[in-house]
């Protein structure tokens, strides 16, 4: 029967011999490229798995450096030319979409699966057997998971806190999780009703980043953070604010096509000047009437949204000007504060405003200023935090932190249940699969047994960024999960083996699971493929 397998190298090559599947050459040929191109992608993010991970530099053409161990951010950056690499690429965005975390996993457990993909084929088992066999194996892990996992409350903060240092352990801003995961927590905890809340909108978080200052000068604020400065400088800070919104501009009208008016005495010109100072006052003064004392103004692109006269008037009146307001912050401003956009000034009435304790203009030390308001009459589920950092590196890098874990507290949220981390889950699979192969027959149960044994590499991945001996570290864990302590985890911190629970290293449900189906599907979508057609 060996002979069979090999693939033969006579006139024979694509026919029956023996009764075993003989491929052709060229699709094996193409499914062998195919598979390493995608290895080469998992081994490049390999080293940044876990707490220990190294980080990545990443340099792109313009000369902009990144500094990294997002998984998704590594990939998005690099640019992959194969088309079956690209697909590992795509892989780790869904991941990032579906659960926010586990980004660089998901690589690593698709790059193991291809490699025992590739191990399989060798044998000369049918592609289609292996991926069916694959099939099975993920229902049958995804049971396993749910199993082993424990539900929880989103009233229980602790465990919630837990989820949120363990996403953040892995990150360069690991020193800060203690600041960081109470404040990830607080923000969704605010924007959601923890009854019935199935889901998270991030939208609703608004993350500002500020140079200067260090990463402890990160805060929360309960309301409107804004990065633009305040336009007169007589007015910085209003107590009992009555906000207005406006997206038309105070300046002169112009006509739609270009026009030159030819003045030819003085008192023509006057009265222009006077015509534009009477349209402009009138606008300002029912700006007033409204009762609005802070207006923010949104950018315009035709003309200018301010003139030089209408500030003039404005500061004389004490009303605080914030100009320059993007058009896409305008949906987040309304819900955060209660305001509707007015779009002309007829509109302008005072129930279009929204109310606030405090609008005021924020020094911070030395490095900018900010806009404050706070203590909103009709607030919207909305939360901005604000992210200081004394380089562009280090902002950006604590920036995609908190979203990890602000997505970890999501997944939370739509799948109440918590599992342990470091390699537990994935070691538990292993075992559970390699049982659940004995009760299969043929190929079927050598694929599967192949499947537990490629989730493996999570943790010994993990043990070997942790400086342990991959091997040992493996196969203790392994004997610990068959007899049957299921929390047993590579606990990188004392660099040995413990119960993870107890140690806090816990992840929610939907990372684990959304990793083992999304990898899986990627995996078997790659071994179908048995010819690659370049159209021009």
């Amino acid at each position: 029967m060996p002979e069979a397998m090999a693939v033969p190298r006579g006139p024979q090559r694509g026919r029956n011999k023996g009764g075993a599947y003989v491929d052709r050459d060229k699709p094996a040929q193409i499914r062998f490229s195919n598979i390493s191109a995608a290895k080469a992608v998992a081994d490049a993010v390999r080293t940044s798995l876990g707490p220990k991970g190294m980080d990545k530099m990443i340099q792109d053409e313009k000369g902009d450096v990144t500094i990294t161990n997002d998984g998704a951010t590594i990939l998005k950056q690099m640019q992959v030319l194969h088309p079956a690499a690209k697909m590992l690429v795509e892989l780790s965005k869904a991941q990032d979409i579906e659960a926010g975390d586990g980004t660089t996993s998901v690589v690593v457990i698709a790059g193991a699966l291809l490699d025992a993909c590739s191990k399989l084929l060798q044998k000369g088992i049918h592609p289609t057997i292996i991926s069916e066999s694959f099939q099975k194996a993920v229902d049958k892990g995804v049971e396993v998971l749910t199993d082993m996992s424990r539900p929880m409350q989103l009233s229980d903060r602790d465990t919630l806190l837990n989820s949120a240092t363990t996403s953040l352990c892995s990150k360069v801003v690991s020193q800060y999780s203690s600041l960081l995961a109470p404040m990830s927590v607080d923000a969704v905890m605010r924007v959601i009703d923890p009854a019935t809340a199935t889901g998270v909108d991030l939208h609703d978080i608004k993350i500002i980043k500020k140079l200067g200052g260090t990463i402890d000068d990160c805060e929360l604020v309960d309301g409107l953070v804004l990065t633009q400065k305040v336009a007169s400088t007589g007015v910085t800070r209003v107590e009992k604010a009555k906000i207005g919104l406006i997206q038309f501009c105070l300046s002169p009208p112009k006509t739609d096509m270009d026009n030159q008016i030819v003045v030819s005495d003085y008192a023509q010109m006057d009265r222009v000047l006077r015509e534009e100072r009477a349209y402009i006052l009138n606008m300002v003064k029912q700006i007033k009437k409204a009762g609005c004392n802070v207006l923010l103004i949104q950018k315009s692109i035709l003309r200018d949204a301010l003139s030089d006269l209408a500030l003039h008037f404005l500061n004389k009146m004490k009303i605080m000007v914030v100009k320059e307001i993007e058009r896409e912050d305008i949906e987040f401003i309304c819900k955060t504060i209660g305001t509707k956009p007015i779009a002309h000034i007829d509109h302008f009435t005072a129930e279009m405003l929204g109310m606030a304790e405090l609008a005021e203009e924020v020094s911070l030390d030395g490095s900018g200023k900010l806009i404050k308001i706070t203590g909103c009459a009709s607030p919207g589920k909305t939360v901005s935090i604000v992210v200081r950092g004394s380089n562009k590196l280090v902002i950006e890098e604590a920036e995609r932190s908190i979203h990890d874990a602000l997505c970890v507290i999501r997944c939370l949220v739509k799948k109440r249940a918590l599992i342990a981390g470091g390699g537990a889950p994935e070691i538990e699979l292993a075992v559970r699969l390699a049982e659940y192969s004995r009760t299969l027959a043929g190929m079927e149960a050598y694929c599967v047994r192949a499947y537990g044994d490629a989730l493996e590499v999570i943790p010994s991945t993990l043990a070997e960024n942790a400086g342990l001996n991959p091997i040992s570290t493996v196969t203790e864990l392994r004997n610990k999960h068959a007899q049957g302590d299921k929390m047993a985890g590579i606990n990188v911190r004392k660099g040995g083996i413990s119960n993870i629970l107890e140690e806090l290293v816990v992840q929610p449900l939907l990372v684990s699971i959304s990793a083992l189906t999304l990898a899986t599907e990627t995996v078997r979508s790659i071994l179908k493929i048995d010819d690659v057609v370049n159209t021009r």
